[in-house]
């Protein structure tokens, strides 16, 4: 079952751009891209970086310690030196409210 958390308010994070939220114990890194949001865990599996202080390129979020990069859609790998997928989380938005699934 699912257990949708508020992380933010949809107007917080602009087009094209990536914030920060915790939610049920998790640090997720939330980005605005094409329209839509999607959530994905805020660290990079390479050496532990913030996902949410690096730029997005299209769907790919990029580390900003080593460039590793990330596909915010399926947190598969696109670019080394990460070769471990982060975890992604199902998102939707309600009311200006941005919600994510804790438990997808």
């Amino acid at each position: 079952m699912a257990k949708w958390v508020h992380v933010c308010k949809a107007a917080d994070i602009a087009e094209g751009r990536v914030g920060y939220a915790e939610a049920d114990g998790l640090r997720l890194a939330i980005a605005h891209q094409d329209g839509g949001f999607y959530a994905v865990d805020d660290v990079c599996t390479h050496d532990g970086g913030s996902l949410d202080q690096g730029e997005l390129q299209g769907f790919n979020i990029e580390c900003p310690r080593h460039g590793a990069r990330f596909d915010i859609r399926t947190g598969r790998v696109i670019a080394l030196p990460a070769v471990v997928p982060i975890g992604t989380y199902e998102v939707k938005v309600e009311g200006g409210d941005v919600l994510v699934d804790v438990d997808s």
